[in-house]
């Protein structure tokens, strides 16, 4: 593990501190594969940061809703104060429930979500607005995201070109079937001028914060993108997307977070661990050669999970300081460990050899 270090002495900082320190950012994405602890570092950049900005609004675009299960702390689609502090809310958002809950019998409805079916995606496109304008008119210092596994995220930031679709649809659709549409809105007692003027009224308004929003998030002092990601191909392929994607998009991203590292204090006499570590050394060299300019924190890999509010203070220690084992590999005092480590389970398997012997083994 000190390969790296030694070499880092010129990378930029392996922390988040400095996130935390741009005060002029308003939106923060958190995002990267499946599984690789993605609502434990928004929960804990939450936290960070609303010791040092006003208010913190943190929001899951994932549908599996890990944010209650972190905080141990039940969440809805409204913005609720995290159990604990006074600064720190918590929301959680589902594009898909979101559209039923919305539907009712009138005919706008139907239209509506024909229109889904006709344009994929613009259902998640039209939820996602909603949430934005629900946000903007709420006065939160800054919004930290976590999102669902990659694809989506990306496909969030694909929402104003997938709603410049959805107009031109019902435009074409209108001037097709004009006619007809002012029949059926009498037909079935809507005002036919509030029927059309409504629909591409909402599209519109829709678009309008999207394309705001968009601005906003393109301008790398009001947003950036912190990848999450583990010491393996799969992740290191992903996360390598997941930036070349956001250069696409021209989003800033310029944090990495690399959780579950084995560091070598950990592996003791393991031959498991042992193999694992040096898989991930691979790995974790290849994101120092990838990411030399980022700034990217190392997280250990731990016994246990990272639930409840106290876990979550405790852990975060690691994202403002770099993470160091407390025992230096091959010191007197890591040596001693290890040979009164090995001599105990000498002990121990000796004493099981006897009751063996002794035929006093437990089945």
């Amino acid at each position: 593990m000190d390969s790296n270090n030694n070499n880092n002495q010129d990378l930029p900082e392996a922390t988040v501190q400095n996130v935390l320190e741009q005060d002029t950012l308003k939106w923060v994405f958190v995002g990267g594969k499946g599984g690789v602890g993605k609502t434990t570092c928004s929960s804990i950049l939450g936290i960070l940061l609303s010791q040092v900005r006003s208010s913190v609004l943190l929001i899951s675009t994932d549908p599996a809703h890990n944010l209650s299960d972190a905080f141990q702390q039940r969440f809805t689609k409204s913005p609720t104060l995290v159990n604990g502090f006074s600064n720190l809310y918590a929301m959680e958002i589902d594009p898909t429930v979101e559209k039923e809950d919305s539907v009712s019998s009138d005919g706008m409805d139907d239209f509506l979500s024909d229109l889904t079916n006709a344009i994929p995606g613009i259902d998640e496109a039209m939820s996602f607005a909603e949430m934005l304008k629900l946000v903007q008119t709420m006065d939160y210092s800054v919004i930290v995201f976590d999102t669902a596994p990659t694809g989506h995220t990306l496909r969030l930031l694909q929402f104003p070109s997938t709603l410049e679709k959805g107009l031109a649809k019902v435009m074409s659709l209108k001037s097709r079937f004009g006619g007809v549409l002012s029949q059926m809105t009498r037909l079935l007692g809507v005002d036919e001028e509030f029927g059309e003027a409504a629909i591409l009224g909402k599209l519109e308004g829709m678009k309008e914060i999207i394309e705001e929003v968009n601005k906003q998030f393109k301008d790398p002092d009001l947003t950036t993108f912190v990848c999450v990601c583990i010491p393996e191909f799969l992740s290191l392929y992903e996360t390598e997307r997941l930036v070349q994607e956001l250069a696409k998009f021209e989003i800033d991203t310029h944090n990495i977070i690399i959780n579950q590292v084995i560091f070598d204090e950990e592996v003791v006499e393991s031959k498991l661990l042992k193999a694992r570590m040096r898989m991930q050394q691979k790995y974790l060299d290849q994101f120092y050669m990838l990411y030399d300019d980022f700034n990217i924190t190392k997280l250990p890999l731990l016994p246990q999970e990272v639930c409840g509010v106290e876990a979550l203070k405790g852990f975060s220690h690691h994202f403002i300081t770099p993470y160091k084992p407390s025992l230096a590999r091959g010191s007197v005092e890591e040596l001693e460990n290890r040979v009164a480590s090995l001599k105990e389970q000498l002990k121990d398997a000796e004493t099981e050899l006897e009751q063996v012997r002794k035929g006093k083994q437990k089945v």
